[in-house]
């Protein structure tokens, strides 16, 4: 396992390295889609999103959808039976409990139905800046392939990270890990050869040799 300093200064870098630009910052479109993003492709929840947003703006509007309806406009996003009625239901109990109003705490955020400290932590971080540091898949896989955390659930490195890396930089770690495990640290195959941590990173110093890549790291 990596040290802090060392840890640190490779969260800095992968957060100046490979930023996240997010296209849309309020709040109800950020919890609504990051729902639809679940076990999907970026082009495919964008896709969806934008569908159901063209239709049912609002969470006033939303919460008075028809779930067949939803399920047409989201059906690119995949499992969209599922979350269709799960967005449906979000979207009254916003207006039923929060008057409309996307709560801005971890706390009021978790009790929304099918809402976990992952998406709540990307609304705080995305559309309100509160810092905070949402733990994904991408996350959870990258921090510990690397060595700069050692744990073996979500919870954990969200604790973890938090202690190694300054506030003022949480709210950025999120877009950037994902935008790294995309274009280099992918979950099969990862791009070693190239990756400039490979030199720090225990995993890339024994795969790098036979890593085929060649798209630069920085790119």
């Amino acid at each position: 396992m990596l040290d802090k300093q060392t840890s640190q200064r490779i969260l800095l870098d992968i957060i100046k390295l490979y930023p996240r630009k997010h296209k849309r910052r309020d709040a109800f479109y950020v919890l609504i889609s990051t729902v639809l993003s679940q076990r999907t492709k970026d082009a495919n929840t964008e896709r969806a999103s934008n569908a159901l947003f063209r239709k049912f703006p609002t969470a006033y509007e939303l919460s008075k959808a028809k779930v067949e309806e939803v399920e047409k406009l989201i059906k690119s996003a995949g499992m969209y039976k599922q979350k269709a009625k799960r967005v449906i239901q979000i979207a009254q109990e916003i207006v039923g409990r929060y008057g409309g109003r996307v709560p801005d705490t971890l706390e009021n955020l978790v009790k929304l139905k099918g809402v976990g400290r992952k998406t709540a932590n990307i609304v705080l971080a995305v559309s309100f800046g509160i810092p905070a540091i949402a733990v994904d898949v991408h996350v959870h896989r990258i921090a510990n392939r690397m060595g700069i955390v050692k744990t073996k659930k979500p919870e954990e490195t969200e604790v973890a990270l938090a202690e190694i890396l300054p506030k003022e930089y949480w709210t950025r770690l999120n877009g950037a890990m994902v935008n790294f495990g995309q274009r280099i640290c992918a979950p099969r195959n990862p791009m070693c050869s190239v990756c400039i941590f490979r030199e720090v990173c225990s995993y890339g110093q024994r795969n790098a040799s036979g890593d085929s890549g060649s798209r630069d790291a920085r790119s």
